[in-house]
């Protein structure tokens, strides 16, 4: 069992900046397909992939939409993941996950249903 818990999430303006973290506890790094995401749902639409990594490689992904704007990363010691968002949108208001999986394929890494484990979710709401 993994459990993830999401902070950070806030209101902003849009060009502003926030930093999500999650906490990860419980078996993890069992694997080297070790797999850790963000995701986002918006009300009234489908959940996406944001972001997402291996815990053991150097690749991170990202979602078309986010590119250059945010960035994932992880502090291995303190088993905490990222999400660095930067030049912030309306459109990235969403609720944001965490989640978590012991293996994903890299060419689905960004899909939902790669993931096992999920956070209970932070709000981002971008005004403009």
């Amino acid at each position: 069992q993994v459990q993830l818990v999401e902070s950070g999430g806030g209101s902003v303006q849009a060009g502003g900046s926030l930093r999500l973290s999650c906490s990860a506890s419980g078996y993890i790094y069992a694997t080297d397909g070790y797999c850790m995401g963000w995701f986002r749902q918006a009300p009234a639409k489908e959940r996406e992939g944001v972001a997402a990594l291996y815990i053991h490689g150097r690749d991170t992904y990202y979602a078309d939409s986010v590119k250059g704007r945010f960035t994932i990363s992880q502090d291995n010691a303190k088993n905490t993941l990222y999400l660095q968002m930067n030049s912030l949108k309306p459109e990235d208001t969403a609720m944001y996950y965490c989640a978590a999986a012991y293996f994903c394929l890299a060419g689905a890494i960004l899909s939902s249903s790669e993931y096992s484990y999920w956070g209970q979710g932070t709000q981002v709401t971008v005004s403009s």
